[in-house]
C-alpha cells in the first residue's frame, strides 16, 4: 500500500502545492536521469568484459604488443566505468534526499528518520 503523495492536505497553500508539483517534477527528472545512467552503467561493464576477455586471448596467443595495447585500453575502460558508477551512485543518493525532502515538506515533518 503506497503512499499518494498528490494527494493535498485541506491546509496546503496554492504556493505550497505548487512548490511540491515543481518538486515532484524535479524527482521525476533525477529517476529518468538515473535510468539513462543504469543503462550506461550496465554497457560499461560489458565494454569492460569484451576488454578483459580479448586481453585474456591476446596473452593466450603470446601476441605482447596487442596484449599491452589492450591492457591500456582496459584499464581506461575501467576508469571510465567508475566514473559512471560515481555518477549513478551520486544520482541515487540525490533522488534519495529529494524523495526524503519531499516528504518531509508535504507532511509538514521536521525531520525524516
Amino acid at each position: 500500500m503506497g503512499s499518494d503523495l498528490r494527494r493535498r492536505a485541506p491546509h496546503e497553500s496554492s504556493a505550497h502545492s505548487a512548490e511540491f508539483i515543481a518538486s515532484a517534477a524535479r524527482l521525476k527528472e533525477l529517476h529518468e536521469c538515473s535510468a539513462v545512467l543504469r543503462r550506461t552503467r550496465m554497457r560499461a561493464e560489458e565494454i569492460v568484459d569484451e576488454a578483459r576477455a580479448l586481453l585474456a586471448e591476446a596473452e593466450q596467443h603470446g601476441d605482447t604488443g596487442r596484449a599491452l595495447e589492450l591492457t591500456g585500453q582496459l584499464e581506461q575502460a575501467r576508469g571510465m566505468y567508475r566514473t559512471v558508477l560515481d555518477a549513478y551512485v551520486t544520482i541515487c543518493r540525490k533522488i534519495t534526499r529529494e524523495r526524503h525532502e519531499i516528504l518531509r515538506e508535504h507532511l509538514g515533518l521536521s525531520g525524516v528518520a
